[in-house]
């Protein structure tokens, strides 16, 4: 046993030690901030158990009331504010910063003198013990600003170059230490952010902004401190991109307790408006040849600057057929190309600078490698501050064609403007003959790849006449052919839109019959050009920043042409495709054609409306709004290039590609809706009226609506819910079936109070209303197809409501009873009071049926007046509810069927007169136990088949009618019958006794 409680002390023992000791730290005081600024006090808190995120709890203590705590805001109880607080905290100018789970910020938007005083931090306990500190205090002081920053405002018109001098003046007079930072900002017209020109920090150290930095290092830009109060801003030289709004900053920052500094006030001053004149900055680069160059004689090439004001500093740059030859900075060092190094050692070339505005290029003896178009560039540059040259302005002069002079016999030179094109692009070939002007005829032919045999293209005579080749590609392709005669010497050919065949070897033939010859003399040259397939380079690429799309939002799908002729800007088409989901076959969306045209699809009518198609050179965007389930599927892009002339003819597409597919799925957004799950519990006085809140505390973004339904439960036991009425999301109020009843419509209504908070108002309490509500509430989403679709749906706590006591009991009859009954016989139950009940008061009676584990039903309702009122379980039975002494209640049911047993029970309901004559109010009610009624099936009789069967029993009972009533008439028929033959018999015997008389009269 004495190892057992050892075991258990070191156990104990062990925990304690594992329990970490809850510590809340506040933001160290005093702390000390102006009045009209924001304020931050922090507050965290460590070592707690319970869950990640805690609450918080701020209280102040002011000084005029030291001990008494005022509370301001909490992240738990949004009512914990006093009233003093209240207004700020709802308009957000209080509120809580939370950091993280275990630490947050009490932030200020506005300080005002009256929020000084102590401030306290207190989280609430989730621990399974007290143990640690739960509070921490600081103190807030509140300070006047009486910061102050001044400069007149002015305009100020200057010339670039010229030396600018501001001064603004930044006083304080804070009793506590504080100190003073300055800073100088420009906001340059049209710019949308002021820029930093240079300040002077609260540790009293220069730092200039981005822009000025080498400025501020070179001395062009300062910042002076002129006694205690003024700081002066000085430029140097002012430059055009100090144009602008001129204004000073002062910030007042004090030390906290913690060592930090903290910013307290700010304040800025009026603008002075800064005009620069600019210099003439632009200039134009010519270059001229001083000589006629022949071949061993001297050239030289003079670059001349015009046109820009000041003293530059330019450096220029020759180059040969676009190849640098030489560079001269501005300080004038030569850099020489390779090429030309050796021969400006060996004196064959010289560079220099002739002046600051003339650059010279001198050759002295000219060789065909000296041929060619020379250029020179020119650049506008300043020394930067790592000692390089930072260029502002950079200009090429017109190429310059120098050219040997050539001997008797002519030389043929071809070249192409481009040496490879892509498919569609023109491809256009010069040939040129030099030597002296004559009549020249010219004719081209080609050497396809892959091919040894040349083809005839085009000639040109020398009277001008042209003659076309036959095209491969047939008489359209022959058309786009041309050859022209530039000059006398010069010949062109042009495919204007060239084609794959087109690839190959290019042979010009120029012919010339000199006079007196009877043979031409012919001169040819050759060159290759390329025509690059489009179709070969052509890719598509179709994706989507968001491939899974909420319900309702808007998505986008990206067709991405990617080429290697990306340069070539030809026109596209693209046409959207759309497989749904379940489907096997893709729909055409929408066309955007390459002239522009858009063309629908026919089947996928959908989409009309809520598409909007935005399209680039080589990027197509499909934006879809409001997306619905039936947008979910695959999608794909079909991209295909035409021919740049093709916007004005109908010719077929040069090159297509479909994009891969993209699978996009249409999803519920997620619910972030929560109502209000605290249990409350109301005690009201009889007729009173009274409301009950339904809050959502959050609720999802979006086009939403939503549908309120409230709900009761009586307070007797297994009493299920029963739903009141509901607002459904379309504004339409619907009564439960219970409560269809006008009286029921006229004391239970629904009120919107905001767009969070619902009531629901009872009107008149009554011992009938007691119970439990509740509240339900729905999100629903409407589709674009006009169906509803609800996302979630939350419950409230509950609202108990009670009724105070009035003295009035009704106490029923507690006496169990259990009774049997016979097939369609009759049977009573009864429901009693235990004493006489009051004088004064009327009583109803409800009798309910239930069945198994079934809710009761209502039968019938016997009210205070004597009338009776059938609930729907009641109405076509045969039963029958009365009151057989003021404090019995009867139900007869009549016809017992075997369906008819089960539970029964009572509730009786006092009434009173309330107010004026006529007002009777609920006092109170009691329920009766449950009473089994068992139904005994009997067997079916002779007589009882006869009594169920209703055309017999008929028949049974008008058939004897009808045969007694048969024999009566035959019975009165045999009566005259014999009647009439006893009057026959008679009459015949009188006859007779006459006949036997008148005999008697002659015989005698």
């Amino acid at each position: 046993m004495a190892g057992i409680l050892c075991v258990a002390s070191l156990f104990l023992s062990l925990t304690k030690l594992g329990i970490g000791q809850r510590e809340v730290k506040i933001q160290e005081g005093p702390l000390y901030r102006a009045e009209g600024y924001p304020v931050s006090i922090s507050c965290s808190v460590s070592g707690h158990q319970g869950p990640a995120t805690q609450d918080f709890q701020w209280s102040v203590y002011l000084p005029a009331a030291p001990t008494k705590e005022v509370q301001i805001i909490s992240t738990k109880d949004e009512g914990f504010s006093y009233t003093v607080y209240a207004q700020r905290v709802q308009s957000k100018e209080i509120y809580v910063q939370r950091l993280r789970g275990d630490s947050v910020l009490l932030r200020f938007s506005k300080l005002q003198m009256r929020d000084s005083g102590q401030y306290e931090c207190h989280t609430p306990n989730t621990d399974g013990q007290y143990f640690g500190s739960y509070s921490a205090k600081t103190n807030l002081t509140v300070i006047p600003d009486t910061l102050s920053a001044t400069m007149p405002s002015q305009t100020l018109s200057k010339k670039e170059g010229e030396p600018l001098e501001l001064t603004c003046q930044a006083t304080r007079a804070t009793a506590q230490h504080t100190h003073l930072s300055l800073t100088w900002f420009l906001m340059q017209e049209g710019g949308s952010q002021a820029v930093e020109i240079i300040s002077l920090s609260k540790d009293f150290v220069l730092t200039p902004g981005p822009s000025y930095e080498d400025r501020f290092v070179a001395g062009d830009v300062r910042l002076d401190k002129l006694g205690a109060t003024f700081f002066k801003l000085s430029v140097g030289r002012l430059q055009p991109s100090d144009q602008g709004q001129v204004f000073c900053e002062a910030t007042e920052w004090i030390q906290d307790p913690d060592e930090t500094w903290t910013l307290i006030t700010r304040k800025q001053t009026d603008q002075t408006a800064l005009r620069i004149q600019p210099a003439a900055r632009d200039f134009e680069v010519s270059v001229t040849a001083r000589s006629s160059p022949d071949e061993g004689k001297p050239l030289e090439l003079v670059c001349l600057v015009v046109g820009r004001d000041g003293d530059p500093q330019l450096q220029g740059t020759w180059f040969l057929d676009g190849k640098e030859i030489a560079q001269i900075d501005a300080a004038g060092v030569l850099d020489l190309k390779r090429d030309y190094r050796g021969r400006a050692d060996r004196g064959q070339l010289q560079v220099s600078k002739l002046s600051a505005r003339t650059f010279s290029l001198k050759i002295f003896s000219v060789g065909p490698e000296d041929v060619g178009a020379y250029s020179c560039e020119v650049a506008d540059v300043v020394r930067a501050r790592t000692g390089s040259w930072q260029v502002l302005q950079r200009k090429q002069s017109p190429g310059k064609q120098v050219q040997l002079k050539e001997p008797a016999a002519r030389s043929v030179t071809v070249s192409a403007e481009q040496h490879a094109v892509w498919e569609g692009e023109e491809l256009a070939l010069l040939c040129k003959a030099a030597g002296d002007a004559s009549p020249l005829s010219v004719s081209w032919w080609l050497t396809p790849q892959d091919q040894t045999t040349p083809v005839f293209v085009a000639a040109m005579g020398q009277d001008g006449t042209m003659q076309l080749g036959v095209s491969s590609s047939g008489p359209r392709h022959r058309s786009n052919r041309r050859l022209e005669k530039v000059d006398w010497a010069t010949f062109r050919l042009e495919i204007a839109s060239a084609e794959v065949t087109d690839s190959g070897t290019y042979e010009c033939r120029v012919s010339e019959r000199p006079q007196n010859q009877a043979k031409d003399w012919q001169w040819t040259q050759k060159i290759s050009a390329t025509v690059k397939s489009l179709k070969s380079s052509l890719r598509v690429n179709l994706m989507s920043r968001q491939p899974q799309v909420t319900l309702a939002r808007t998505f986008d799908l990206f067709c991405i042409v990617r080429a290697n002729h990306s340069d070539l800007q030809l026109p596209f088409s693209v046409t959207w495709q759309f497989q749904p989901v379940g489907s096997g076959a893709f729909h055409q969306l929408i066309r955007i054609t390459h002239n522009g045209t858009v063309e629908w699809g026919d089947v996928l009518s959908q989409f009309h409306g809520r598409t909007k198609v935005s399209q680039s050179s080589f990027r197509s965007q499909l934006q879809i709004h409001d997306a619905a389930l039936e947008d979910a599927g695959a999608y794909q892009c079909k991209v295909e290039g035409y021919d740049r002339n093709s916007l004005h003819t109908s010719g077929p597409a040069r090159a297509s590609a479909t994009s891969n597919l993209l699978r996009i799925t249409v999803t519920f957004p997620e619910s972030k809706l929560r109502v209000n799950s605290s249990n409350q519990v109301q005690e009201l006085s009889i007729s009173t009226s009274t409301h009950i809140e339904c809050a959502i505390l959050s609720r999802s973004t979006g086009n939403l609506f939503l549908a309120i339904i409230w709900y009761f439960s009586p307070i007797s036991a297994n009493a299920s819910y029963l739903k009141i009425l509901e607002t459904d999301q379309t504004h339409v109020v619907k009564y439960g079936d219970e409560f269809q009843t006008p009286r029921s419509k006229q004391k239970f209504h629904s009120e919107k109070v905001s767009q969070d908070l619902f009531l629901l108002s009872i009107l008149s309490m009554e011992d009938s209303n007691q119970g439990f509500y509740h509240c339900a509430v729905e999100e629903w989403l409407l589709s674009t197809d006009g169906t509803w679709q609800r996302l979630e749906r939350k419950t409230s706590g509950s609202t108990e409501l009670r009724l105070r006591p009035t003295g009035s009991q009704v106490r029923v009859s507690k006496v169990s009873w259990m009774g049997n009954a016979s097939e369609h016989g009759e049977v009573d139950i009864g429901c009693s009071l235990d004493g006489p009940g009051g004088t004064a008061s009327l009583y109803s009676v409800t009798w309910y049926r239930s069945r198994g584990n079934a809710a009761g039903q209502m039968l019938v309702h016997l009210q205070y007046d004597g009338l009776l009122e059938y609930g729907p379980a009641g109405r076509g039975r045969l039963l029958h509810c009365y009151r057989a002494s003021p404090t019995d209640f009867i139900l007869k049911l009549r016809r017992v069927e075997v369906d008819d047993a089960g539970a029964y029970w009572c509730r009786v309901t006092e009434w009173r007169q309330h107010g004026h004559p006529g007002r009777w109010i609920n006092q109170a009610s009691d329920e009766s136990p449950r009473m089994v009624l068992r139904v005994l099936s009997s067997e079916p009789t002779f007589p009882s088949r006869i009594c169920s069967s209703e055309p017999l029993l008929y028949f049974l009972v008008v058939c004897p009618f009808l045969v007694l009533l048969l024999l009566l008439l035959s019975l009165l028929c045999l009566y005259r019958k014999a009647r009439k033959l006893s009057r026959l018999s008679l009459h015949a015997k009188k006859e007779e006794a006459l006949w036997v008389g008148m005999k008697g009269t002659t015989g005698d």
